[in-house]
Parts: C-alpha cells; structure tokens; sequence
C-alpha cells in the first residue's frame, strides 16, 4: 500500500487553520457582547417576541410601516422583511391582543388596505425554555455519539481504545459546531430554531463521514506491518476514502446551493447554515479527526515505550 498525499505530516496546518477560524468566531461573539450587550443575534424563537405577517394591496415603504406601529406600540418593532411573494414580515417584541388590534387599526388608515397573513407571539420565558432545550439536544447527541463509536469500534485491533475513536469524533464535530456558530456571529445573522436544526444535520452528516474513515482505519489496522506506524495507517486511509468524501459533499452540496440561490427568502440562512456546514465537516472528517486520532495514539504509543 503506498499513500499519495501525507496527510498527518502536516497535522499543524490543519490545528492552526482550525485554531483560527475559531478565534475568529469567538472574538466576533466578545465583540457582539460590547457592542450589542449579546454574544449572538438570537431569533425570537429564543427571546420570545411576536411575528406579523401582512399582504398589503399597495405596497408601502417598510419605513411607513414602522413608523404606524410604532404610533402606538413604540419601540417594539426589531426588523421588517419584504418577502419575495411582496408580503411584509414584522417582528416586534410581545405584544398583547389589544396591541395588535391597535397596530392594525393604526396600519389601515396610514398604510392602506391589507390581509393578515399571519400573528404568532412566543412569551420570553417560552423563549428561555427552547433556548435551553435546543443546547441540551446538542450535547445529547454529542455524548451519545461518543458512547455509540465506542461501542462500534470496540473490536479495532492493535491495542486501540475504542473511546478514542468517540471522543476524537466528537471533538471534530464541537469543532464544526463552534466554527458554525462564529460564521453566524461575525456575519451577525439571527440564531433561530432552523438554525438548531441545521446544526443537529451537520452534527449527523459530518459525524457520517468520519466514521467512514475511521471504519477504514479499523480495517487497515488489521493488515498493519511492523514497521508501520499508526500515522502511516491514517494516510493510507485518508487517501482511499478521500474520493468518496468530497464526491458524497458535492453531491450535497449542489441541491444546496440551488435552495440557496431559488428558495424562498424565509429558509435562506437554514440553507446556508447547511452548506456551510456540510463544508467545514467534510474538512474535519479528513483534516482535524482523524490526525487528532493519530496525535493521541501516537503520544500513548511513546510514552508506553518509556
């Protein structure tokens, strides 16, 4: 077996790109906390809010919309969006029945006729309680992942843990997740329940990946010569599954991207959030799980020997 590109000889690169790119999204989050009093731009999902959505037989400028809301319920609006279909999305704070009747009351006589489409509100403790649920689905799946690997792995030969197989894994998918996160807060886009979803997805489809190449490692090791190292393995891996993995993300990412550019304006960050998480996934199943694998294994194997 001859491998065609050393992989875990450059391990560094990989950490130090990695490293970065997190550095990135945490400074953007310190930075969102002085400027804007929050780490991220969480959605009303998460802080709870109300959510109007209008059909109006002329089309106003979203500025007078704001300003006839605001007549009688100042300060609540956070964002007007105009969707493709010309309808008006509104997100304002909480708001009672009687607000909502004196908002369209004061919408009519400033902004014209109009159709309700749509009024939602979530209560802030509501919010609060998706908030927390959301962050303990994430670590669930995590945790469960690690034990899951450790049970799938737990016949590899050559004296190797199981668990470092799980716990390497789950590393590279936090490392997705936290880069994800960044991407969101340095481009200040809203965090909402869509955006959990993508996540749990990225979490699944990079998880997936790995595991293919770890199954590889597993086999490889079982064909393992003296005098090979257990870096030696992991490239030999890497090159053999390097094809299927970018051919699996393309075909992924192609529907993606045509969601992305054609979809409706509503899913438009949730596409994004998948593309550019299937993206940095497909890098950690190949550039940060498996060498840390090896970086770990091979420590274990020195310090063995004394």
């Amino acid at each position: 077996m001859q491998t065609h590109f050393k992989f875990i000889k450059y391990t560094r690169i990989w950490f130090t790109i990695s490293i970065i790119a997190i550095l990135i999204g945490v400074g953007a989050m310190v930075y969102n906390k002085v400027d804007h009093g929050t780490t991220l731009r969480w959605g009303m999902d998460f802080t709870g809010g109300s959510l109007m959505e209008f059909n109006f037989e002329t089309k106003p400028d979203p500025r007078s919309v704001m300003a006839a809301i605001d007549e009688v319920f100042p300060g609540s609006v956070e964002q007007i969006t105009v969707t493709d279909q010309g309808t008006y999305i509104v997100q304002a704070k909480d708001m009672a029945e009687e607000q909502l009747v004196a908002i369209q009351s004061s919408l009519h006589e400033k902004a014209g006729g109009y159709e309700l489409m749509r009024f939602q509100t979530i209560g802030p403790k509501v919010g609060a309680t998706l908030k927390t649920k959301a962050f303990t689905a994430l670590v669930i799946a995590l945790i469960a992942i690690v034990f899951y690997l450790a049970y799938v792995f737990r016949n590899v030969p050559k004296r190797v843990s199981p668990w470092k197989f799980g716990v390497c894994a789950v590393i590279s998918l936090a490392h997705d997740v936290i880069i994800t996160i960044g991407l969101f807060a340095v481009l200040g886009y809203e965090m909402n329940a869509l955006f959990i979803t993508a996540l749990l997805t990225l979490i699944g489809f990079s998880n997936h990946d790995t595991i293919v190449v770890y199954d590889r490692i597993r086999e490889n090791l079982k064909h393992q010569s003296r005098d090979q190292s257990f870096s030696e393995i992991a490239d030999i891996s890497l090159n053999q599954t390097l094809t299927r993995s970018i051919n699996t993300s393309l075909s992924t990412l192609f529907p993606l991207v045509a969601l992305y550019f054609f979809g409706a304006e509503s899913l438009r960050h949730f596409v994004f959030a998948l593309i550019f998480g299937i993206t940095i996934g497909t890098y950690s199943s190949i550039f940060v799980a498996s060498p840390l694998l090896t970086l770990w294994q091979e420590r274990g194997r020195r310090k063995a020997q004394g």
